[in-house]
């Protein structure tokens, strides 16, 4: 797993599929807005049902985690001043947290596939977000 940090502050995570590892393993810490893990098990491993309870969040800041299906991209990482810190190229199978920064995207194949996962309530682009 690589970090992109400026200034102590975590800007973003890279996770390369070869970091996915037997068993649960989370790549987002406790605090913050988005939890991204993932897991691995052996056939006929049961996990228990469960129902997750009702809890009041206070969330700041929209964070996003990308899963490469298909293809690749560079993403380019932005500081919350807008300031340009570091080129990503992101693969098939790969993973990308993306937590308070700013972000851009150019695409590397034909029919790149791309799961992003937010965290919402969504309210619409011009509350939301706004261009660098």
């Amino acid at each position: 797993m690589k970090e992109v940090i400026k200034n102590g502050k975590v800007l973003a995570r890279h996770i390369l599929k070869e970091d996915i590892q037997d068993g649960l393993n989370f790549y987002s810490k406790d605090e913050e807005f988005i939890q991204v893990g993932a897991w691995s098990y052996p056939k006929d491993k049961e996990l228990l049902a469960h129902v997750h309870n009702e809890v009041e969040r206070k969330i700041n800041r929209t964070y996003e985690a990308l899963y490469i299906i298909q293809g690749s991209l560079e993403a380019e990482i932005y500081d919350i001043e807008e300031k340009p810190v570091e080129k990503l190229l992101i693969q098939k199978g790969d993973i990308l947290i993306l937590l308070e920064s700013g972000h851009g995207y150019y695409i590397l194949e034909d029919n790149t596939k791309v799961l992003e996962i937010k965290n919402g309530p969504y309210l619409g682009a011009e509350i939301d977000r706004h261009r660098i």
